[in-house]
């Protein structure tokens, strides 16, 4: 179990993906994204495994949840400041969470 002081030190916003690229050097099949997390957080650049369900043209303008107080992580030659969050289908494919309404980027989950 953990305390509400622990789940507090893990912030989760909400942003809209702004650009979608190709990660040819990527081990797994990804895209490269850059989400928009409003004025205070700006864009911000992530590494997704969810080719599988999601096309570039269906990524763009997408609100999605992400964790954007970690260190940032080399993945290859690439650099990801915030971890885009998602859930396992049954084939193991990733389906990202997002809001069901659009909110304000940058909003903080709680």
């Amino acid at each position: 179990m953990i305390s509400y002081d622990d789940f507090s030190k893990v912030e989760i916003r909400v942003g809209t993906v702004v650009q979608v690229e190709e990660f040819p050097a990527a081990r797994r099949p990804a895209w490269k994204l850059e989400v928009d997390f409003g004025p205070e957080l700006g864009i911000k650049r992530s590494s997704a495994q969810i080719t599988q369900l999601y096309k570039r043209e269906e990524l763009l303008g997408k609100q999605v949840l992400a964790v954007v107080n970690f260190p940032p992580k080399q993945i290859g030659p690439f650099i990801s400041e915030v971890l885009v969050l998602g859930l396992s289908n049954e084939e193991g494919a990733i389906v990202l969470i997002a809001p069901d309404r659009k909110v304000p980027n940058g909003n903080k989950l709680h």
